[in-house]
């Protein structure tokens, strides 16, 4: 599917508002309402819309840390990549995982109740032998910034 620029209105506003109402959404993209629900659910059934979740304010519920780990793997062929996600993705406190380029394998983020939540973790995964040779941990200190979408327009050229 070739998404156009009113398909990309649609995926921005529904970014910002995803309890948005059909007519409201249809207003704002210039469609009548059919034609715009219609799209919408074209853009789920092709995967482009994967699911709508509300924004917590987690600090509202308690203490919370959070941690960005890096984490070097000791071995690099797929089935120690494989290993590795298989036990991470298991974690809850694991929010998210990125295999990146550079000094390191993966950068990880993970939200725990406080650093003895978190270094237990850790010592888990160490304990399970899943290939880890380091890791380095960065805890996070204040998130001034934190934004739940992506700048579609200016990524996307119709």
């Amino acid at each position: 599917m070739k998404l156009d620029r009113i398909d990309i209105r649609i995926l921005a506003e529904l970014q910002k508002n995803g309890r948005i109402s059909n007519v409201e959404l249809a207003e704002l993209v210039n469609l009548s309402p059919s034609p715009c629900l219609m799209r919408v659910k074209k853009l789920q059934s092709e995967g482009f819309i994967t699911g709508y979740s509300a924004q917590i304010d987690v600090a509202k519920l308690g203490q919370t840390l959070t941690v960005f780990t890096e984490i070097t793997l000791r071995n690099h062929r797929p089935i120690d990549f494989s290993r590795f996600l298989t036990t991470i993705e298991k974690i809850d406190a694991v929010v998210e995982c990125h295999l990146v380029s550079g000094g390191y394998d993966y950068l990880v983020k993970f939200v725990t109740a406080g650093i003895s939540e978190y270094q237990a973790i850790i010592e888990r995964l160490i304990e399970l032998d899943i290939g880890i040779d380091k890791y380095f941990t960065f805890v996070v200190l204040k998130s001034p910034i934190v934004k739940s979408h992506v700048p579609l327009d200016s990524i996307f050229t119709a």
